[in-house]
């Protein structure tokens, strides 16, 4: 070591040891006042496709250049609703399993021509921001969604992170203007919904697949109801269900459901009662789309196909090897099936002539 520097250590040392104790120690620093409360960010939501990406504080931005298309932002995408107000189709993106990281999910905007609108409306902060958010934002992995009066509902799960972890089936609501939550209901009996119709009232019909395989469980084929207060039942159990998935309202206010483990596509009455079976052209089906005059449209997930079924008639394919084809929607502004395909994350456009 430098001697300059043992000295001077020395020296100080030496000074320190000849001052009064008094000198030595440094008056007690005064208490620190009371930290305010943290404020927490605001609710926002994602803009279109421009920049900036998040809004800006003074509210300004410019779209992206009409002569630029994107493509993508779909991800595990299990359904699709279609926003009339924006004249837009929603699509709710599962993200990763919540056993990798909870809060991951988020909505897109897409336009007809399956073109990007806004990449992420809701779900624009990481899953690390949402929960301090003014109105926090929780979407786990979403399945079936509807909009019904401007809300958006969503069957999601909480729970499921770790092996011993138990999951929970929760329908969420949000707000289509503001993106803000709207409520939730959780179905403790529940671990998940599949598909789900609402009604005008906000009474939700929601299906849940069960157990289908080798070692089946008839009991395990469920419809539940939920009415507006929260109250959750089952509405149907058991066969004619075999493993129920995609599920739509009828123009007389019926409830009908199509099998993954049949061809069947059932109509049920009100108070349950098994009304019709028809047949779609295959099994193994999941989206189900009602037309003002009673056409059905059903996608299989399993075989690909769509079957149309018009009153009174024999189901046909009218498109073929989708793969995965999941819980459709019907985009009145384009008249025009959207059809998303789970893991091959993106949508399938079949035009209605």
């Amino acid at each position: 070591m430098n001697q300059l520097l043992i000295r001077a250590g020395a020296a100080a040392l030496a000074v320190g040891l000849a001052l009064p104790v008094s000198a030595q120690q440094p008056a007690a620093p005064a208490p620190n006042p009371p930290a305010a409360p943290a404020t927490p960010p605001p609710f926002f939501v994602g803009n279109r496709l421009g920049l900036p990406i998040n809004p800006a504080a003074d509210g300004s931005f410019e779209a992206m250049s009409s002569n630029v298309k994107v493509y993508g932002a779909i991800y595990s995408a299990e359904s699709c609703s279609y926003d009339p107000v924006r004249n837009l189709i929603v699509v709710p993106n599962r993200g990763v399993p919540q056993n990798v990281q909870a809060n991951n999910a988020w909505i897109s905007f897409i336009n007809h021509d399956g073109s990007v609108h806004t990449a992420r409306w809701l779900g624009i902060q990481t899953p690390a921001e949402r929960a301090a958010l003014a109105a926090p934002y929780i979407l786990n992995e979403p399945y079936g969604s509807d909009i019904v009066n401007n809300v958006l509902y969503v069957a999601d799960r909480d729970g499921g992170t770790k092996p011993d972890e138990p999951q929970v089936a929760v329908i969420r609501k949000f707000d289509l203007q503001t993106g803000k939550p709207a409520g939730e209901t959780r179905v403790d009996k529940v671990t998940w919904f599949n598909d789900i119709e609402v009604k005008e009232d906000g009474t939700v019909y929601a299906t849940v697949t069960g157990v289908g395989g080798q070692t089946p469980d008839p009991q395990s084929w469920q419809v539940w109801k939920i009415t507006p207060d929260g109250t959750a039942s089952i509405f149907v159990q058991g066969p004619p269900l075999k493993q129920p998935n995609g599920i739509a309202f009828d123009g007389k206010g019926n409830i009908v459901v199509v099998n993954i483990g049949t061809a069947d596509v059932l109509t049920l009455a009100p108070d349950g009662k098994l009304l019709t079976t028809e047949q779609a052209a295959q099994a193994g089906n999941d989206g189900l789309v009602i037309m003002p005059d009673g056409t059905k449209y059903v996608s299989s997930v399993l075989n690909g196909g769509v079957s149309k079924i018009a009153p009174g008639k024999p189901a046909e394919l009218i498109a073929k090897n989708i793969p995965n084809a999941a819980s459709m929607c019907y985009d009145a502004g384009a008249k025009q099936l959207v059809i998303p395909m789970n893991a091959n994350n993106g949508l399938a456009f079949v035009p209605l002539k």
